[in-house]
């Protein structure tokens, strides 16, 4: 693709001026031989000389392919095993606080959320820190109000406390990246201090099992007979399996499996007491109600959501977009201001429906995107001629996902809004390639003459999508 050839060229100039020793120790080498130097000193020079040369096109080959996660054949992968199911999604966050002494486990609901600052130093391009997967420069500290199901506060009469089986609470709560969906989706999992700490009735947030509670990460339970059940979003029977999981020390999860057949004898009882007792239990919704208080999507970086552009030679010569879906993501020690370096994995739905297979990736995600993956996992991929390279298209994403609202005009001028994750969106951005229209922005106007050709479809594709949508066929 082109914007990989610019990337690579531009760093391979930066990484020839950051090793302009290795060319400067290979002249030198040759200087001293024509001069009749010792050898071993020629040899020295040359040998460095050498590595130092060989290393720039090494250097801006990976830098490159950093910047433009593009991805190739070598990136496939051929065994997952029963661990990663069709919609399984694994996010691997920062390890939790450690629980102080009698802290009790709890479900929180976010009844509203601000974002009060992000502000990472912005001077380079990646930041790394040896060693710390969770630096406090890249967390977003958000303004959350709160309400805790703690029976036992409520009973005790905690300060605050609004009814007997709870309080709320406004806080302030530094928000890994990978976790911020917790916050959109509403559920969140907390530790309450006990009334003889020293700060007693504290909350505080245990960001990767919320995750699970709000169902961004499934989980799945293999019980003893060897029969799996699905528990993502049974937010009762995940709470108490919490409490197991604590109360042990940890229960490690196999992709998104806990097998009840791998754990001890007593362990595995009380999953399974808990599986009875919690058989009935519903799932949860994706969101909870009013998640337009808790949308911190539009403070948040990362692209805009559009309808991509579509560049001539690219669509001439065969180029088509496909969507993926992430399997798994986790945390690294590398992060970019506007989201972490993760490594990833991601199923591939090719376009002319051959058998989807799956691909392991490092990437920059966008907060903006990750604040929303308890909705969706999608993305929309940018497919090269012939199929031999894909690259994530971010700003198709985050229109698909629901980042950035979309919206068609019609002729008389009708303003036609189509609701988040619409099912028309996808038709609508494979239509628009296929006809070779770039449109990047998230507003299709159908009152230009270039979209002459596709309107009727686009109109038809709406009333299929979303009969509701009141004047789409104005």
């Amino acid at each position: 693709m082109r914007g990989y050839a610019g990337v690579l060229i531009g760093n391979l100039v930066l990484a020839a001026l950051a090793g302009l020793a290795g060319p400067v120790f290979l002249v030198g080498a040759y200087v001293a031989w024509t001069e009749g130097a010792e050898w071993f000193l020629v040899a020295a020079a040359g040998g460095i000389g050498a590595v130092g040369t060989a290393l720039i096109p090494v250097a801006a080959v990976r830098s490159a392919r950093q910047s433009f996660p593009r991805i190739t054949r070598r990136d496939h992968v051929t065994e997952l095993g029963p661990a990663y199911g069709p919609d399984t999604c694994v996010v691997w966050a920062p390890v939790s606080p450690r629980r102080p002494a009698g802290a009790r486990l709890a479900r929180a609901d976010v009844l509203e959320a601000s974002l009060v600052r992000y502000s990472p130093d912005g001077e380079a391009t990646f930041t790394t820190y040896g060693g710390n997967h969770d630096p406090a420069e890249f967390k977003a500290t958000v303004r959350l109000r709160l309400r805790v199901h703690d029976e036992a506060a409520g009973a005790a009469g905690t300060e605050g406390a609004a009814d007997p089986g709870g309080f709320e609470v406004t806080e302030e709560f530094a928000v890994p990246s990978l976790c911020l969906s917790a916050i959109t989706a509403g559920r969140l999992a907390v530790l309450v201090d006990p009334r003889d700490a020293p700060t007693p009735g504290k909350v505080t947030v245990l960001w990767p099992r919320s995750l699970l509670l709000a169902g961004t990460r499934t989980c799945r339970v293999i019980d003893l007979d060897g029969r799996t059940t699905e528990v993502t979003r049974r937010v009762g029977r995940q709470l108490e399996q919490m409490r197991i999981s604590m109360s042990v020390g940890g229960v490690a999860l196999d992709g998104d499996v806990i097998d009840l057949r791998r754990l001890d004898a007593d362990t595995a009882a009380r999953y399974a007491a808990v599986a009875r007792a919690r058989a009935a239990e519903p799932q949860a919704p994706v969101t909870e109600p009013g998640e337009e208080t808790r949308r911190l999507t539009e403070s948040l970086p990362g692209e805009a959501g559009d309808f991509g552009s579509v560049p001539r030679r690219w669509s001439r010569r065969g180029g088509h977009l496909a969507r993926g879906r992430f399997l798994a993501l986790r945390g690294k020690t590398t992060f970019q201001d506007h989201g972490p370096v993760l490594d990833t994995l991601l199923r591939v739905f090719p376009a002319d429906g051959t058998a989807p297979f799956v691909v392991s990736r490092r990437m920059t995600v966008p907060m903006n995107y990750l604040s929303v993956l308890h909705h969706t996992r999608d993305v929309v991929l940018r497919v090269g001629p012939g199929g031999g390279s894909l690259a994530v298209d971010w700003a198709r994403t985050n229109l698909l996902a629901g980042v950035t609202t979309a919206e068609v005009v019609t002729h008389d001028g009708h303003r036609v809004p189509l609701p988040r994750r619409s099912d028309a969106l996808w038709p609508l951005m494979n239509l628009l390639v296929a006809h070779g229209l770039s449109n990047p922005k998230p507003v299709l106007d159908l009152r230009r003459p270039r979209m002459g050709a596709v309107s009727a479809t686009v109109l038809g594709i709406i009333r299929d999508a979303e009969p509701d949508v009141a004047g789409a066929g104005r």
